[in-house]
Parts: structure tokens; C-alpha cells; sequence
């Protein structure tokens, strides 16, 4: 019986940029589908429409769970996704570095005008306030870990967030609390799905539905390739 793996990439970021990390969930024994979509296009309601066929198509073709693993935006076109679509052979759920409370970034860039054009609709989407657009998202029925980097590495960045967080995203923004687990990572927001912490953690949570603290603190390893 075999487990598949869907992927799916943060905004402005197209879906080669994970290959690395899809290679590692391959290589784990996975059936991996690594999404590309038009992160900039669409608002995320959107979004999960588009990549809602590939994924329910991917589901049915393995025999065993579906699993879906979204970095920073990917993870609300998951939550997004799964709102009112639910495939029966679920299985479990990682995010990564995902906003999921918006970003004090997005709050300080929303208004620029490069900004705006650069990230479209679902880059206002990941401010802080999400009165206007938080029906879209699922909050619960799903088995979901969440990994948060905490290492922002621009001084800038660091004093815009004002707590710890990996420069685009506070490690309190990513908490969900339907979440089963939580997870930090010494990196930084760009650098997390290169983290070879985050890759055997995701790996972790997926066959176990909990963080591996064995030895994490020991190994937070970033890799450019593999």
C-alpha cells in the first residue's frame, strides 16, 4: 500500500523550488505530486479551486492516505482546500512556515504599489486582519503539524515583526489550535524547505502524527540540494 504526498508551493514561488525537498519524500517512500499554480494570479479561495482537480485526482490514484504539505502560502490553499473538500483517504497535514494569522510584513508592504502588483490578490490576503476573507479557510477536521522557522536574519525584518519569527512569518502566526503538534526550526522563512530538520520532521509527523524531539536540536542542518 502506498502513501501519496501532495506539495504545494508558497507565492511567488514556483513549484521547482521544492523538487529538493519532493525528492526526499520520494526517496521515504512516498508518491509525490508537487503542485505548481499561479500563486500571484488568484485570490487563495481561487487557488484551491485550481489545484482542488490535481489534488482529488492524485488521491484516487494510490491506494493508500493522501497526505498534503504546504509551504507558507501553500498552507492556507490547503486550509482553503479542505473547507469543502475533505478526500476520504485524508491523511495527514504539515504546514510549513505558513501564515496562518498574516504576516506583519504583508501589513507594512500592502499598500506599496510593487507589492501589490508583484503578489496580487492573495498577497492582501496575508495580512494580520483577515476579517474580510477568514470563512475561506478550514479550521479543524484534519490531523495537522505545524513547523515554524524562528531565525529572521535581517534586522529589518526582525524589528518589524517584533517577535521571534523567521522574518516573514511569527512563530505565533503559525499556530493553529486544532493543530495535534507544533515544531520549531532554527531558519529562516526562505530557507525552511531546504532544511533538512524540516524535511525528516514533515517525514516524522507523517507516519506518526507527532515531531521527532529525539534529536532535533542537534540537527537543524540547511541543504541547498540533495
Amino acid at each position: 500500500m502506498t502513501d501519496a504526498v501532495v506539495v504545494l508551493h508558497g507565492i511567488f514561488q514556483p513549484a521547482f523550488t521544492m523538487l529538493p525537498f519532493c525528492r526526499h519524500l520520494s526517496r521515504e517512500g512516498y508518491s509525490v505530486l508537487n503542485i505548481d499554480y499561479p500563486s500571484t494570479t488568484y485570490p487563495i479561495e481561487k487557488l484551491a479551486d485550481i489545484v482542488s482537480e490535481r489534488i482529488e485526482g492524485h488521491a484516487a490514484s494510490v491506494d493508500g492516505k493522501l497526505h498534503l504539505v504546504g509551504y507558507s502560502m501553500g498552507g492556507l490553499v490547503i486550509r482553503a482546500f479542505l473547507r469543502d473538500r475533505v478526500p476520504v483517504n485524508l491523511g495527514k497535514v504539515v504546514m510549513i512556515g505558513t501564515p496562518n494569522h498574516g504576516s506583519e510584513v504583508a501589513d507594512f508592504l500592502k499598500s506599496f504599489p510593487p507589492f501589490r502588483y508583484l503578489y496580487g490578490p492573495a498577497g492582501q490576503q496575508l495580512v494580520t486582519d483577515q476579517k474580510a476573507f477568514a470563512s475561506i479557510f478550514a479550521n479543524d477536521g484534519f490531523d495537522l503539524g505545524i513547523i515554524a522557522g524562528d531565525a529572521a536574519r535581517n534586522p529589518i525584518l526582525d524589528r518589524i515583526m517584533g517577535q521571534p519569527s523567521d522574518g516573514k512569518v511569527s512563530v505565533e502566526s503559525t499556530k493553529l489550535a486544532c493543530a495535534a503538534d507544533h515544531f520549531v526550526v532554527h531558519s529562516n522563512h526562505t530557507l525552511l524547505p531546504h532544511n533538512r530538520t524540516v524535511w525528516d520532521q514533515t517525514t516524522a509527523f507523517l507516519r506518526n502524527g507527532v515531531f521527532d524531539r529525539s534529536g532535533a536540536d542537534a540537527d537543524e542542518r540547511e541543504v541547498a540540494e540533495a
